[in-house]
Order: C-alpha cells, then structure tokens, then sequence
C-alpha cells in the first residue's frame, strides 16, 4: 500500500498541498473577522449566522453552474483564474468603512469563485494520482484543509484583536496570490477534457442531476453529507456562543478551531482504517457528528464546549469516505459537474441551517439551539443512514461490487457509466 513518502516525491501534489493550506488557512482568517466584525456592529445573532451562512448559499447557483468550468476548460488555468478573482475582491473588502450590505455582496462573489476551483482540484486530483495513491492524496488534502482551518481560525481570533479586520482580510488575499503563483508554476499543463459534455448550461444541470440522481448509492451518500447542514449550527453561532460564555475574539477563534482540530484528527484515523471498516462507520459517525451537541443543552462553559465542539468535528471526518465514494463513481468528463452538483446539496443544507439557527438565536438562548440542531440532526442522520444501508443491499460493510469495483479503477469505472 502507498504511504505518505510517495505522495510527498510528487511535485505536483506537493504545490497543490500547500496551495490548499495556505488558501485555506486565510479563508479562516477572513471567517472570523468578518463574524466579530458583524457581531460588534450589530449585536445580532441573526445577522451574523446570516453573514456566515451566505460563505454557503452562493453554491446554490455556483456550484451546478460555474463548477461546469472545470469540465469545459483546462483545470489548471480554471484554478489560477478562480484564486486571482478571489484576490481582486478581498483587496476591495479590506477598504474600511464599507456598508454592511456591500461586504456581503462582495462576499458572496468570493464564493461563486471558489466554486469552479474546488471543481477542478477535485477533478484535477485523480489525474495527478491516477493510481492507489489517490485515496491517500484525498486523505491528505482533506486533512490538510482541518489542520489549515484550526491554524487559521486560532491565528486570525488573535490577528482581529490586534489589527483589525481589514489586514485580515488582505492577509487572505495574499493567500490566494500565493496559491495562484504555485498552481500556475508547478502544476503541468492539461488540456480540458478530449470529450466533454458541451451542451447549453440548463441541459448540462440537468444531465448531472440525474447522473447522481439515478445512482441510489449517489443519493444516500448525498444524504449524509447534507447532515452536516444541523452540527455546522454550533460553529455558525461561534460569536454569539462565546460572548455568552465572556469569551472575546479570541474565544471565537477557538471554538473554530475546535471543530476544525476534532475533523483534522478524526480524518487522519479514518483515512488508515479498511475500507469496509470505513463504510460501517459512516453513517454512524454522522450521527454521533450531531449527537455531541444535545449536552450544550445544559450550558457547559468553554473548556467542555471546546471538548463536544472538537467530538462532532472529529465524528465529520465521515466526509471522507462519502467524498472519496462519490468522486470516482463518476467519469472523469462529468467529474467536475457532478462534484458541483454535490457542492450545492451541501452547502445550500449548510447555509439554510446556519440562516435558521440565527433567526431562532434572536429568541432563544444561544446554547440551546445548538442543542437542538443536535436533536434535530440525530433524527436526520439516521434517515439518511437508513437510505444508505438499503442502497447498499446485501453488503452493506463493503458497498456492492460495482463500488469495490469504482474504488479499485477509476477508469474502468468511468467507462462502465455514461453521463445523462
């Protein structure tokens, strides 16, 4: 079995692995400085989980649209374009003294860019690690993005006490300059797919829908990722939630950062696991992700929050094995779309609960809908796992033979299954 010495000799996966980290570590600085900022002008929990939730509902049209980049155009020069986009922006956000409602729209166009970026690292990656080594690298990389997000999430608490959040907010536009220049540099050139599925964007909506609609075990993955739309509530509420607990920037950076710190190890467990061991324990991971959270019920103070915050991180890491599932049990010319589409599902089900959660925190004490988006959570998490256990059929530890298959042979695979 390949290790991590293998990965780490590849230059490619090298720069996009440190592109990744250091993107994401500003994306974290810009998070919570744009909570706090949004919280000490308004007071309100309800406007600051909205302005959390809109890093999410963008998706909602970027991810099924623009993420169709990534299959129509060469995936290196889509990233490069998406991180200098992104630059552009950021630069404009640090201006101080802009309206709330101009911070939020320039947000939200910081996040339709991102979406053909992730689309095409994602499919740019089983390209790179065309062989065994390509559940490893989808490992690394989604640990490497924890690791980054507790690193950014703690370093930028500290860096919005101290400067501001206008230098934070450049800070992050450094970030994708520097991703930019190392995809652009150290990545070889690839031509767009030789035959993509070029047809007007509403037809191509529609044929990814149903490539991952048609495939039960698609959907039921689908289902469990959406999960993550009622454990995300605690971390959406980070500032409101410290202030309760006397807790400052700081504080806020911390909670973050529990959440990301219990994701980068639960990840780096999981990924060593067998992969029938790993596909028992998704669904049960999703729920105990939502579990962990009814005990805020009580009103625990920052230490024992830190700790439940960090257990639901760390029961998240079921994405992996859902991610890495979905990725190769679609051909490569409709990768990009359908990791899109699945994007939306996710993030649309992330910013509804966020929108939701703050609303019901105007009213309610701030403990107590993390508590009952917990509650909420557990019952979902076990429909979808039901969905997952009944696609999955007579062996439900190790998926169906065509998903052993997708696992051993992405290309295989990709001839196996036709797009639309």
């Amino acid at each position: 079995m390949p290790g991590y010495r293998e990965l780490a000799r590849d230059r490619e996966f090298r720069a996009l692995f440190v592109a990744h980290g250091v993107s994401v570590a500003g994306d974290q600085f810009a998070r919570v400085a744009l909570t706090v900022h949004v919280y000490d002008r308004t007071a309100s929990a309800g406007l600051t989980a909205l302005t959390y939730a809109l890093t999410f509902l963008p998706d909602l049209i970027g991810g099924p649209v623009l993420s169709g980049l990534a299959d129509r155009f060469a995936r290196r020069e889509v990233m490069v374009a998406a991180d200098l986009v992104r630059v552009a922006l950021l630069v404009v956000m640090a201006v101080p003294g802009l309206p709330l409602w101009v911070l939020a729209a320039l947000l939200v166009q910081v996040q339709f860019a991102g979406a053909p970026h992730g689309a095409a690292r994602a499919a740019l990656l089983p390209q790179i690690l065309p062989d065994e080594r390509y559940p490893l690298g989808q490992a690394v990389l989604s640990t490497v993005t924890q690791a980054a997000q507790v690193a950014g999430f703690l370093t930028g608490g500290a860096l919005v006490a101290w400067f501001g959040p206008g230098l934070v907010l450049l800070a992050d536009a450094v970030t994708f300059a520097v991703s930019a220049l190392l995809v652009g540099v150290f990545l070889l050139p690839r031509p767009a797919p030789s035959s993509p599925h070029v047809r007007a964007w509403p037809a191509d909506l529609v044929g990814g829908a149903r490539l991952v609609w048609e495939d039960r075990q698609l959907r039921a993955l689908l289902a469990l990722a959406c999960v993550s739309g009622f454990y995300i509530v605690g971390e959406a509420l980070a500032a409101p939630y410290a202030a309760g607990l006397g807790a400052g920037p700081a504080g806020v950076g911390m909670i973050f950062g529990a959440y990301a710190a219990g994701a980068a190890a639960g990840m780096l467990v999981v990924a060593r696991l067998g992969e029938r061991l790993q596909l028992r324990l998704m669904p049960w991971l999703a729920i105990a992700a939502c579990a962990v959270l009814v005990p805020a019920a009580v009103r625990p103070g920052l230490v024992v929050s830190l700790g439940l915050f960090a257990l639901s991180g760390a029961a998240s890491s079921y994405h992996l094995v859902a991610n890495t599932r979905f990725v190769r049990a679609v051909p490569d010319s409709s990768r990009g779309q359908a990791f899109g589409l699945a994007v939306t599902a996710l993030r649309v089900s992330q910013g509804v609960g966020i929108a939701l959660a703050g609303l019901a925190a105007d009213t309610l004490a701030v403990h107590q809908v993390v508590a009952a988006a917990g509650a909420l959570g557990v019952l979902a998490a076990s429909g979808a796992a039901v969905v997952w256990w009944l696609s999955a059929g007579p062996s439900r530890s190790g998926g169906s033979s065509r998903w052993g298959a997708a696992s051993r042979s992405d290309g295989r695979d990709g001839r196996q299954r036709r797009y639309g």
